[in-house]
């Protein structure tokens, strides 16, 4: 295998907020084949709730969920100093430009697990720099 300079102190964890069971099962194992710990949560609601008791390091953001939406959810946890630090993955299935919204990354769907992994390695990285601005 190896040694990539994969050596974390402490197991990345996420919180896949997404709708669509299916596809969050599938994003979910695709995370936990490169080491994140993963959360899942099915709309806003339970997405601020799992916030509260367990802030992860990044956030996957869908923006069309029921009961709260994604936007909604991104205002909150910017709102909030416990998780303001939290990179977002926002993910999309619109158009709309999303330039005025503070996130670290936006995914339009459809989105490949790999294409899933590879952004979420590059926003996680970009977290805690483009706070000290």
């Amino acid at each position: 295998m190896g040694s990539g300079g994969h050596t974390l102190s402490k197991q990345r964890s996420i919180l896949i907020v997404e709708d669509d069971a299916d596809l969050r099962r599938v994003w979910r194992l695709a995370l936990q084949l490169e080491g994140y710990d993963v959360e899942e949560a099915g709309d806003g609601i339970a997405a601020l709730r799992r916030l509260d008791n367990h802030p992860p390091d990044l956030v996957v953001l869908d923006l069309g969920l029921p009961a709260l939406g994604g936007l909604s959810v991104q205002q909150e946890i910017a709102a909030q100093a416990v998780t303001r630090s939290i990179a977002i993955v926002i993910v999309t299935g619109s158009n709309e430009d999303l330039s005025h919204v503070d996130v670290n990354c936006v995914l339009r769907k459809p989105i490949g697990p790999d294409q899933l992994v590879a952004t979420v390695h590059r926003c996680m990285g970009s977290g805690a720099s483009s706070m000290a601005l």
